[in-house]
Formats: structure tokens, C-alpha cells, sequence
């Protein structure tokens, strides 16, 4: 008889004591006498004292992504028209930061929408953002993105994107538009 605690004995067969001293709840047994054997006991033992069990998982990784077909520079030159919902962007964003975070959702939307790193804009629409000061961002900015070759000498881009604002009386409900470049 082992004695776990002063009013908890426990029986241990002989098949089952082992030379380390080990709790006889992970030998198989549950601290009621009449219950010896209601799992299979343990045989394999970690050799770091406080870690019984060996778990592996198995981890999943998620297929490379496919590359896609590049596109010509040629027909990369394109100018379009968007709407941009400025005011779903700033929500929730501090009054003393919502021009300056409203210029980084502009440069975010046009490198989303045409797929060059290098955004540039307007000092027009700079104004057009600020006209109403640092906490009153137009609900609503017509632009016009276009995607444009860069000629200078040593970029590491070959296209950049270009944006100004356009005026209109009302943006809200407009379209995106092909423009002619």
C-alpha cells in the first residue's frame, strides 16, 4: 500500500511499480481502490521528469501561391476614373490624424487598383483632402489613376501611378470610368 495523502491509499500491482516514483494516476490507475484498472497503463515515460507524454501535431501548409502571366508596359498605360468612400476609411480613426491617414488610403487604393508600388499625387489633391482641415476629410474623392511609364534613368519601377483629383459638383453614385490617356 502507497500512501498518496493522509485519507487517499491506493493499490499498486507488482506488474506496474517502476523504479522511478511516479504518481500512480499515470501508471494506470484512479485513486479509488475498487477502481484499478479502468485504462491501460502508461509504459512510455519522457525523461524530462515533469512531461509524460510525447504529443506530435501535424502542421498543414498552405499550397506556393501560382505566379501570374506578365503583362506588356505598353498596355499598362491606362488612365480610369474611381470614387473613393473616404469616410468608411478614416472611421474610427483619431480627429488629429484623419488627413494624414486619408493621403495613405488615397496611395493604398491606387497601388491596390493598378498594381504599382510607386504612387504619386497631385498637389491638387492634397489640397482637395486638407481644403476642410486635418479632421474634415470629404466623405467622398473622384480621382483619376493613371498608370504611366517612368522615364527615368536607374528606376527600379517601370511604371508608377499618377493621381489628381477630379471636379465634380456630387461623387457620390458615379462609376469607375476608362478615361483616354
Amino acid at each position: 500500500m502507497q500512501t498518496l495523502a493522509p485519507s487517499i491509499q491506493t493499490q499498486t500491482p507488482r506488474n506496474l511499480q517502476h523504479t522511478t516514483k511516479r504518481p500512480p494516476i499515470l501508471t494506470g490507475q484512479l485513486l479509488s481502490p475498487n477502481l484499478v484498472f479502468l485504462f491501460p497503463p502508461i509504459t512510455h515515460f519522457n525523461t524530462v521528469d515533469t512531461t509524460y507524454f510525447t504529443l506530435s501535431k501535424t502542421y498543414f501548409t498552405m499550397a506556393p501561391p501560382k505566379s501570374k502571366p506578365g503583362r506588356s508596359a505598353i498596355a499598362d498605360v491606362v488612365a480610369r476614373e474611381y470614387t473613393i468612400h473616404m469616410h468608411k476609411r478614416v472611421h474610427g480613426v483619431s480627429f488629429k490624424k484623419r488627413a494624414p491617414t486619408a493621403i495613405k488610403e488615397i496611395k493604398a487604393f491606387a497601388h491596390k487598383q493598378m498594381g504599382t508600388i510607386d504612387v504619386r499625387l497631385d498637389p491638387q489633391l492634397n489640397k482637395e483632402v486638407w481644403k476642410q482641415g486635418i479632421k474634415g476629410v470629404p466623405y467622398r474623392l473622384r480621382v483619376r489613376i493613371s498608370r504611366k511609364r517612368n522615364d527615368e534613368e536607374g528606376a527600379k519601377e517601370k511604371l508608377y501611378s499618377f493621381v489628381e483629383a477630379v471636379a465634380v459638383k456630387n461623387p457620390k453614385g458615379l462609376l469607375t470610368t476608362v478615361v483616354d490617356a
